[in-house]
This record gives C-alpha cells, sequence and structure tokens, in this order.
C-alpha cells in the first residue's frame, strides 16, 4: 500500500465477483467497497444470509489509508489459519484498502487439506481482484481564493493551464475559486498565487480529503 508518509493508495475499482472451483469445491470472492467496519461487517453478514446453503462464509477486509490501515479477518470454521488469513495478504499484496473480500465456499464433497485450502481461497481473492479492477485515492487538501470578477476568469485559466485543479466557483460579491491539491503543493501554491494576482488575493487552506484519481 505504501510507506508511512506517502498520501496515497489503492482500492477497488468498483463490486465485483469471481468464482473458481477446486476438487468439486465452488468458491465465490464477493468484493465490496467499503468505508468502516461496521460496513464490512454488514456486507458478510447480506452474503451469509444470500448464501445460506453455503458451507463457509470467510473474510478479510483492510479499511483506511496507510500506514496503519483497520485488518480483521475470519475463518469461518476453516482450519485456523486457512482462509481469513491467506484472503488478507492478498489483498495487502495489492496494495488495496477501503476493501471487504468475502469467499463464499460451497464443500464439494472432497477435502483439500490446509495447503489446497490456502492456494483455493487465495485465488479466489486473486480472481475477483483482476475482474474488479483498482483505483488510485489520493490525500487532497481544499483551498480557497477570492478574487473580483474581472479577474477571475484569466485566473482560472492561469491556474489550470499550471496543472492545478480548480473544483468549483463560486459568484458572491466576488468570486471563489476553490481547488484542490496534495498538501505538500501548499507553499508551491501560495508562490503561484501571489503571483498570478500580483499579491492581490491569498490562498486560504481548508479541510484536508481522500479523493478517488483514477
Amino acid at each position: 500500500m505504501g510507506s508511512a508518509g506517502e498520501m496515497h493508495y489503492l482500492t477497488i475499482a468498483r463490486d465485483g465477483a469471481a468464482e473458481i472451483e477446486e476438487k468439486r469445491s465452488r468458491f465465490l470472492c464477493t468484493l465490496a467497497r467499503v468505508e468502516d467496519e461496521a460496513e464490512a461487517r454488514a456486507v458478510v453478514e447480506r452474503l451469509r444470509k444470500q448464501h445460506w446453503d453455503a458451507r463457509h462464509t470467510c473474510s478479510a477486509f483492510r479499511i483506511g489509508p496507510p500506514p496503519q490501515p483497520v485488518e480483521r479477518s475470519n475463518d469461518d470454521g476453516e482450519p485456523a489459519g486457512t482462509a481469513g488469513a491467506p484472503m488478507l495478504e492478498v489483498l495487502r499484496g495489492a496494495g488495496v484498502s477501503d476493501t471487504v473480500a468475502v469467499v463464499t465456499r460451497w464443500f464439494g464433497g472432497t477435502l483439500l487439506g490446509a495447503g489446497g485450502l490456502v492456494r483455493a481461497y487465495s485465488d479466489a481473492v486473486r480472481a475477483a481482484l483482476d475482474e474488479v479492477g483498482t483505483l488510485r485515492r489520493e490525500l487532497v487538501r481544499e483551498y480557497s481564493i477570492e478574487v473580483p470578477y474581472d479577474a477571475s476568469g484569466r485566473l482560472e485559466t492561469d491556474l489550470r493551464s499550471s496543472g492545478v485543479a480548480v473544483l468549483d466557483t463560486a459568484y458572491g460579491a466576488a468570486v471563489t475559486l476553490r481547488i484542490g491539491a496534495p498538501p505538500a503543493e501548499e507553499k508551491r501554491l501560495q508562490a503561484l498565487v501571489a503571483e498570478l494576482t500580483a499579491g492581490a488575493s491569498a490562498l486560504v487552506p481548508g479541510a484536508d480529503q481522500w479523493v478517488d484519481v483514477c
């Protein structure tokens, strides 16, 4: 996912599922985007009820940005360490967070052994990740700039041409431009705004938030 100090991480691009079969046992992995632990557990319970005829509903999830996302896993009756933990390891290896993986297993009549279970649960999660793809999340700080009406159009154009994301334009007594950029860019933005407005307008920092970028 990245080391401490990095202001980005990956999550799944969409919810989805994929199924594999191993010695007539079916392993259906469902991936869902979640924002907190309660939402992740609700997904697990929904799938447990939906697939009531399955023998196991194993799960793993990672939530939050680096360096310490919340991580949980559950073997749901499979031998300890053969289901939830390998599923979690696949999510870790893919660098994916804000994601719950649920593998529903229908037993096919043949025991797979510990190694076979680890491989099957891991492969099911990998197959689902391949199916849904990933996107990048970045930490962005919002800023506002207040400018006179007659200067707003030129400033917006100049900001965009400098690679600055203009998020919104509000019209009141003056024009307020709302822009977004990584927090580390603040000094550069301050200097840029001072230059483009000849010191007439100041950059006002706002809140930080995680946003999907691609």
